[in-house]
């Protein structure tokens, strides 16, 4: 199976955790054997974190492979794939490493495997510098499944920064090939709604503020929709920690949806969560795109996958999404092509056209 490996330098480009959840689960799909070198080179904290690390061992497990230099702060790891199995695979980052990071290295492979699978995924739900569960659940979710397969995400524990303890569990069967996605027209936004959440000791009050200002934000540039925010308090049984955040989805005519959300952190007052969220809604649907730009770069690798042409149009292109079509087109040698949008509506905007060639990848297992 195996062929001869394949050099990646983890230091180019993002240069950080996505180089190597990337080239990983493409390595584990395509039984190509993997040496990442450089790995996070030049963030403050280089190598390998405890959430890399739990990525990596999972996808370890879930094709029977071979790690090498798989340690906190290592810079260098060699990955040797085997076949993908299905069952049961926990990955746990013992911290409030995101969860739904582990879930983007995971869920490709799986969807690969030979039979249905459960992933038990522990660490941070609602953590900075990653997507929060109820995004991956309301936006990447819907959108994702259009590739031709679904999964359930079921959301046992809810964790924050700094303690974790949360706890997701992802259930999905596997597919023969992945259909192509055309995701171009963007349509009207018909609704936009949220949810403000409180955990943990924090006022319910809090969770009003947040919902409050945010919608007071969106009315200044969109004053003909309702804007439905429910303020949450998240039961004790099913939220370790304290913690307060805010997501609010724009959706469109055609089904496009759009995201903004923020954190709470000590010292930033309510008010400045909600209106960090509805700015980052309002700046995703002024940019034209049928995708945020969180989502541009996590449906990078299915289209790389599926059989066919798919395309996606999108704001200004992210550096992650450029270092995933990078590793695609290096690893999978699918064709990218990225283009500005020629259509009239969007001339005066940063618009552009995502174009994928894909492998037409096949389960050897079904």
């Amino acid at each position: 199976m195996a062929g001869r490996r394949v050099e990646v330098d983890g230091g180019i480009m993002e240069g950080g955790g996505q180089i190597l959840r990337v080239s990983t689960a493409l390595s584990c799909l395509l039984g190509l054997p993997l040496r990442v070198q450089k790995i996070r080179a030049g963030r403050s904290t280089p190598g390998l974190r405890p959430q890399h690390l739990s990525g990596l061992e999972m996808i370890r497990d879930l094709c029977d492979g071979q790690l090498e230099g798989a340690e906190i702060g290592s810079t260098e790891i060699i990955f040797t794939p085997e076949k993908i199995k299905g069952g049961i695979h926990t990955a746990d980052t013992k911290t409030a490493g995101s969860v739904c990071l582990l879930m983007q290295v995971s869920m490709p492979c799986v969807l690969f495997a030979a039979s249905p699978s459960e992933l038990r995924l522990k660490g941070g739900t609602n953590a900075e510098m990653a997507p929060q569960v109820d995004y991956t659940v309301m936006v990447f979710k819907p959108i994702v499944e259009k590739f031709g397969f679904q999964f359930n995400c079921d959301i046992k524990m809810r964790g924050y920064y700094p303690k974790g303890g949360g706890e997701v569990i992802v259930r999905m069967s596997p597919v023969k090939q992945l259909n192509p996605i055309n995701l171009t027209d963007r349509g009207s936004v018909t609704k936009i709604y949220g949810r403000a959440f409180v955990a943990g000791v924090l006022p319910f009050k809090v969770a009003k503020d947040m919902a409050a200002a945010a919608v007071r934000c969106i009315r200044k540039e969109i004053r003909d929709l309702y804007v439905n925010i429910q303020p949450v308090q998240e039961p004790k049984d099913q939220a370790y920690g304290n913690g307060n955040g805010i997501i609010i989805i724009a959706e469109t005519s055609t089904g496009c949806l759009f995201a903004g959300s923020s954190l709470g952190k000590r010292g930033v007052n309510a008010d400045k969560v909600g209106i960090d969220a509805a700015e980052m809604l309002l700046a995703n649907l002024r940019n034209g795109g049928t995708v945020d730009e969180y989502l541009q770069d996590q449906l990078i690798i299915f289209m790389a996958l599926a059989s066919g042409v798919s395309r996606i149009k999108t704001g200004p292109v992210t550096l992650h999404t450029q270092t995933a079509i990078h590793f695609a087109e290096q690893l999978a040698k699918a064709k990218f092509t990225v283009k500005k949008s020629e259509d009239e509506e969007d001339a005066l905007k940063d618009t552009y056209i995502i174009e994928c060639q894909g492998i037409g990848m096949t389960n050897p297992n079904l």
